[in-house]
């Protein structure tokens, strides 16, 4: 038997929740929340809040259960709902920007950093996404952080497949400008090596 898709067992889950299933809506949680978390952690200034929307998030996928669309992703569904209230969020603190999208510590590994380069690379990465416009960052958190397929970065952020991928684009040569000069200056990485994470 073919092993399930990601999509399959959302899917599966999805079923059994709209059936009142509190052991599938459990596991839903324990698939998305830390997906979820290292999105919306970056656009909100503490983890607090960050875990209150993220909370909120999955309430409302319990109260909507019945209204999802098995003809889209489950996936696209939930961080839909997730950036939604957190822009509210955002705007019920008069912050328009997302000016602590980078906040959150705690994912350097997505970046695969080599251990032996000094310890402050994360923090200078963290800055350099930090300073890309919303759109851009948005566009490649999702992308290469999350790694999400650019069709559902997409939908997630309702703009043409053409748009995320030319926004994609140009945070990875935005951030290989800010990062490059930083990391010959600290002799960080050997000649002709660039950080492993596709990005530069």
């Amino acid at each position: 038997m073919a092993k399930e898709t990601e999509k399959e067992i959302d899917y599966r889950l999805m079923r059994a929740i709209q059936k009142g299933d509190m052991v599938a809506f459990n596991e839903m949680v324990n698939r998305y929340k830390d997906r979820l978390m290292n999105v919306i952690g970056r656009m909100l200034s503490s983890q607090e809040e960050a875990e209150d929307v993220v909370q909120e998030t999955f309430v409302r996928v319990y109260q909507h259960r019945q209204s999802f669309n098995f003809q889209h992703c489950f996936s696209t569904w939930i961080y839909t709902i997730a950036l939604n209230l957190a822009r509210n969020e955002l705007r019920k603190r008069r912050k328009f920007k997302f000016y602590e999208i980078s906040e959150m510590q705690g994912n350097e590994r997505e970046f695969a950093v080599d251990p032996k380069l000094p310890s402050r690379l994360p923090q200078v990465l963290n800055q350099a996404i930090k300073g890309l416009p919303e759109k851009y960052r948005l566009a490649f958190l999702l992308r290469d952080v999350q790694e999400l397929p650019y069709e559902e970065v997409a939908k997630i952020l309702s703009v043409p497949l053409g748009t995320v991928k030319s926004r994609v684009n140009r945070a990875r040569l935005m951030l290989r400008e800010k990062l490059q000069p930083k990391l010959e200056e600290q002799n960080a990485i050997s000649k002709g090596t660039l950080l492993p994470v596709g990005l530069l």
